[in-house]
């Protein structure tokens, strides 16, 4: 990070990377981690194909998520029984307490750049352990 967080404007160099509760490494970017943003986070997700999320809800934070590159399925809903594909220019966005779950089914790596309506994307995370069950043995694969 260069340029500093009190003086109101900090840049957010790319290669600082952190693991997130939902399972993946994130591209570190303004958040209340690095500038001590308090409303908003925004931070790179690049998922590698084949891989899926920890099912989760973020309690009272919205998220818009925009894809940079390539494609994935979001499953969302109560039991994680809706689908949307989201694909390379598209943004989705999922509404507070929303359960979701994206899995990169394409065959290729994709490239999220996800937005949150609080300093940092792992505040409110729910983890929902008994949808990641419900929905690898709908897709037929191991938990």
């Amino acid at each position: 990070m260069s340029g500093s967080a009190n003086a109101g404007v900090a840049v957010i160099k790319p290669g600082q990377t952190y693991v997130g509760k939902q399972g993946f490494t994130y591209g570190a970017g303004a958040s209340a981690e690095t500038v001590g943003a308090r409303n908003i986070c925004m931070n790179v997700l690049p998922m590698p194909s084949g891989v899926v999320a920890k099912a989760h809800y973020h309690k009272g934070i919205e998220t818009i998520a925009y894809m940079l590159e390539g494609e994935c399925a979001v499953y969302y809903g109560s039991n994680l029984q809706e689908r949307v594909l989201v694909r390379q220019g598209e943004q989705c966005f999922v509404a507070a307490d929303m359960p979701h779950a994206p899995r990169n089914e394409s065959g290729k790596p994709c490239t999220w750049i996800v937005v949150h309506s609080s300093g940092s994307d792992q505040d409110g995370i729910v983890l929902l352990p008994g949808l990641d069950a419900e929905l690898a043995q709908r897709m037929g694969t191991p938990t």
